[in-house]
């Protein structure tokens, strides 16, 4: 199965994808499982997996005070700017699993700071190694050598936020049940993708300002 672990609907302020499109789009794509990773809410994952036709994994790109931490197989939102330990705890006390995005990615400032992802290392499950938004082929390189030498599985996405990146990178893996047999499954995957037009970048800071400027409108109401 085709499994993309990293992607946004516009329940993240820098996204543009409805979940109608969401939807319609994964699905022309031919991608059978994804992670629904909006940022710091799960609202857009309940929404997905309503409608979905593929397998929907309820997920969290959370905000830590030292960066940004994705949680799978959520049950319910983990709160933004705990501590990544505390992070980690939220994730795992409902039965979660705890993958770091786009490591190493020095063009992010919510990239997880080194020293953080250093301690939180030995609660990770999953590094993602390929990310189609990460620009530098380097960054990348650091994040598989990393999962190599600390013997962590490891993981592709779109992190997608235009309906125009979805398809592009996924982990070609073995069908799974739940979050333990998800992890046997992952271990025997393969990393797929290509990297997004950088230009896509650029919509997601359009999007957030389209999402301050609606704000400022209904304040001023």
């Amino acid at each position: 199965m085709k499994a993309d672990l990293h992607a946004h609907t516009h329940f993240s302020r820098d996204a543009l994808t409805s979940v109608e499109t969401f939807v319609r789009r994964y699905r022309r794509a031919g991608i059978d499982c994804v992670a629904v990773s909006d940022h710091n809410n799960i609202d857009g994952a309940l929404a997905v997996r309503e409608s979905a036709t593929f397998r929907v994994i309820i997920a969290e790109e959370i905000r830590s005070t030292e960066g940004e931490i994705i949680g799978l197989f959520l049950q319910e939102s983990v709160p933004k700017r705990l501590t990544p330990e505390d992070t980690v705890r939220a994730i795992r006390e409902q039965g979660g699993l705890v993958l770091v995005p786009h490591p190493y990615d020095r063009m992010r400032r919510s990239v997880l700071r080194e020293e953080a992802l250093l301690r939180i290392l030995p609660q990770v499950d999953i590094i993602e190694v390929f990310n189609s938004r990460t620009t530098l082929q380097g960054d990348l390189d650091r994040s598989r050598r990393l999962a190599e030498e600390h013997h962590k599985l490891m993981s592709a996405a779109t992190d997608a936020h235009t309906p125009w990146e979805i398809g592009l990178a996924y982990t070609e893996m073995p069908p799974f049940e739940g979050p333990g047999d998800f992890l046997v499954a992952l271990g025997k995957g393969k990393i797929v993708g290509r990297r997004c037009f950088i230009g896509f970048h650029l919509l997601s800071t359009w999007a957030k300002l389209k999402w301050r400027l609606h704000l400022g409108r209904r304040i001023a109401k």
